[in-house]
């Protein structure tokens, strides 16, 4: 049983349930609903080419207890009717930790063994929600899943057995590899008028960032510094334009091309031809590692330091001030552009999915 609930979940989930298919495993897929509008979810279905889900729990937004209450009372029905050899679950979303913990309280009835797939990422970060549900569903899990070496010390120091622990590399490459060609073919910056190279992107949605109206105005007024130099597109997730709304920021939107969120394919796109990445987004940190595409990331750490130790990720300063992030911006972008893999982290071939599969089945009784 594989779980997808929020963007992110959708690219990992792609190439194992591919996988599975190709080496003759039955799998059935449930969406928690999680991410509800169809520019967030459905959309993926479609661009990744995605089965339609055996189950939609259609839990959508609330807060973080309320969604992860919802989710896991929904949820366990579907597993006790169900009872798969294995759930697996990726990444770090409330979707993740809410069927986390059902799997492994209902595990003495269902004999259901838990995978999590993107395991023994750390930021050190506890104001991150994120970081509670990924080290809480370590934890719980039978295997874990690792997409690169530096998660490994990272469960070692958390007394997590070598022998539960598989290195498998980065699902979501295999989905970005798989998908890069036709997301060319859609030429997303030229449709734009923009040309490849001469643009920057930008994605904000980390509550620390957004959910502060002082903090919202540093990384919009640094965003507008960086557009005197060549355009910025922004891609204004839901969330965002909320609080910029409900903070009277609107003013600082100006100087910034404001795009609805895209797609997976237009994303993907939009990303490959870009000068530099400003974000402070997991995924994307990785996909421009992978793309060659300098980025730069608005967080104090990062859950990913192989992007930064091997890809073409850097922080900006932090407390985060608009000079710093337009600082980082001129060093980022004076790093260049490389081509794709050409910094990608050992792992992050494409044929990640493959491994993953091959650690069930090997863990499996």
């Amino acid at each position: 049983m594989l779980v997808a609930g929020a963007r992110p979940n959708f690219m990992k989930i792609a190439p194992v349930q591919k996988a599975l298919d190709r080496a003759g495993h039955r799998s059935v897929l449930v969406h928690t609903g999680q991410h509800y509008d169809d520019k967030m979810s459905d959309s993926f279905f479609r661009d990744l080419d995605i089965r339609a889900p055996e189950h939609h729990l259609g839990v959508g937004s609330a807060s973080h207890a309320v969604q992860t209450a919802r989710i896991m009372e929904a949820f366990e029905p579907v597993l006790l009717a169900t009872k798969p050899d294995w759930v697996l679950v990726p990444g770090d979303v409330n979707s993740t930790i809410a069927c986390a913990l059902v799997a492994v309280k209902l595990k003495e009835r269902t004999g259901t063994r838990l995978a999590h797939l993107e395991a023994g990422l750390r930021s050190s970060d506890w104001r991150m929600p994120e970081e509670v549900n990924r080290v809480l569903t370590d934890r719980c899990s039978d295997l874990l899943l690792i997409p690169s070496w530096d998660a490994l010390p990272n469960l070692e120091r958390e007394g997590i057995e070598r022998d539960r622990i598989a290195f498998v590399g980065n699902v979501m490459i295999d989905t970005l590899l798989d998908r890069l060609p036709a997301a060319r073919e859609r030429a997303i910056a030229a449709q734009m008028g923009l040309a490849t190279g001469e643009f920057v992107v930008a994605t904000l949605h980390r509550p620390s960032n957004v959910d502060d109206p002082a903090a919202l105005e540093v990384c919009l007024r640094g965003l507008g510094a960086i557009a005197q130099d060549r355009p910025v597109v922004l891609t204004l997730h839901p969330r965002t334009a909320k609080q910029v709304e409900g903070f009277g920021l609107g003013k600082l939107l100006q100087p910034l091309c404001i795009t609805e969120p895209l797609g997976y394919m237009e994303m993907l796109s939009l990303v490959d031809a870009a000068a530099v990445v400003v974000t402070d987004s997991g995924g994307v940190q990785e996909e421009t590692t992978a793309l060659g595409v300098p980025c730069v990331t608005l967080r104090e750490q990062t859950e990913r330091p192989v992007t930064l130790t091997e890809g073409t990720n850097r922080l900006a300063p932090w407390p985060l001030t608009a000079e710093g992030i337009r600082n980082t911006y001129v060093a980022a972008l004076a790093q260049g552009r490389v081509g794709v893999g050409a910094k990608s982290p050992e792992g992050w071939d494409g044929c990640a999915a493959e491994r993953a599969v091959e650690a069930l089945a090997k863990a499996s009784p």
